[in-house]
C-alpha cells in the first residue's frame, strides 16, 4: 500500500455540519476528493452548493438543521444514519458562531445561543454518534476548536468565545480517552484567522485586520482547504495512531 492510499476514504460515510460554506464547505472539498460519501448539514439549504458537488460526480446528500435546537443533533445523526445504510464512520462537528464584546455587558441571548453552538451542540452530536460508533467498534468525530481556546487573542473581546472552544478541546480530549480501547479515535482542529464570511469583516477592519496579520507570523491568513486538509488528515486512516490532538493551523499566531 503507499501512503497515499492512507488519505483516502472510499467507502466511507461522513456528516459534516456547517457544511455549505467557510471552513466546513473546504473539508466537504477535502473529504469528498479523498472518495467520502458526505452527508452536508446547514441551518440554511444551499441546493447550488450541493449540486456543484454532484456535477463534480462527487456521492453527497444534504439534512437541514439548526444546531442550536437541542433535538437536532441527534436528529441529524438518526437521518444520517438511514442515508448511509446504517454505518456512519466519521463526524466532523463544524458549526460555529463568533460573538465579540464587553464581558460586563454582555448580553445573556448572546452567550446562550453561542454556547447552545459551539458547545452543547458538539456535546450532543457527539453523544449521538457513540451509539452507533461503538456498536461498529469504528469511528472518527473531529470537532473545530480555534486558537482562542488556547490563548485570548487580541484586540477584540471575546471571553465567552474562547471559553467555547476552549470546552470543545477539553471535550475532545475527554472523548478520546474515553473511548480510545472501543476503536473510536476523537481529534480537533485549531483553525487560526481563516479567509471566511464569518472572519472577513474582522480582518478588513482597519485596527483588528492590521493586529491579526501582524501577530500571525506568515503574516496572512489561511484558506478554508487548509483546514480541509487537515481535516482529511485526521478523518483518514494516516492518522490512525493519533486521538486526542488538537492540530493547530494558524500561520504559527500561538507560537508567540
Amino acid at each position: 500500500m503507499s501512503v497515499f492510499d492512507l488519505f483516502r476514504l472510499d467507502g466511507k460515510t461522513a456528516l459534516v455540519t456547517g457544511a455549505t460554506r467557510g471552513i466546513g464547505l473546504g473539508i466537504v472539498e477535502a473529504l469528498t476528493d479523498a472518495g467520502a460519501h458526505v452527508i452536508m448539514s446547514s441551518r440554511v439549504p444551499k441546493p447550488e452548493v450541493l449540486a456543484r458537488f454532484r456535477e463534480a460526480g462527487h456521492k453527497v446528500d444534504y439534512i437541514q438543521g439548526d444546531v442550536q435546537d437541542p433535538a437536532v443533533p441527534g436528529r441529524l445523526i438518526a437521518e444520517a444514519l438511514e442515508l448511509a445504510g446504517g454505518k456512519l464512520d466519521i463526524l466532523v462537528n463544524n458549526a460555529g458562531v463568533a460573538q465579540h464584546g464587553d464581558t460586563e455587558a454582555f448580553p445573556a441571548e448572546q452567550y446562550r445561543r453561542l454556547m447552545d453552538i459551539n458547545l452543547d451542540s458538539v456535546f450532543r452530536a457527539c453523544q449521538a454518534a457513540l451509539t452507533p460508533m461503538r456498536k461498529q467498534k469504528s469511528g472518527v468525530i473531529l470537532n473545530i476548536g480555534s486558537i482562542s481556546g488556547l490563548v485570548s487573542n487580541i484586540p477584540q473581546r471575546q471571553a465567552a468565545y474562547n471559553a467555547s472552544k476552549a470546552a470543545v478541546h477539553m471535550l475532545t480530549k475527554s472523548l478520546a480517552s474515553d473511548y480510545a480501547e472501543e476503536g473510536i479515535r476523537v481529534n480537533a482542529i485549531a483553525p487560526g484567522y481563516i479567509t471566511t464570511d464569518m472572519t472577513n469583516g474582522g480582518l478588513s477592519d482597519p485596527v483588528w485586520g492590521p493586529v491579526w496579520r501582524d501577530m500571525t507570523p506568515m503574516k496572512r491568513p489561511g484558506d478554508a482547504m487548509d483546514i480541509g486538509a487537515a481535516a482529511l488528515y485526521l478523518c483518514s486512516p494516516a492518522s490512525a495512531y493519533v486521538t486526542g490532538e488538537v492540530l493547530v493551523v494558524d500561520g504559527g499566531y500561538t507560537v508567540r
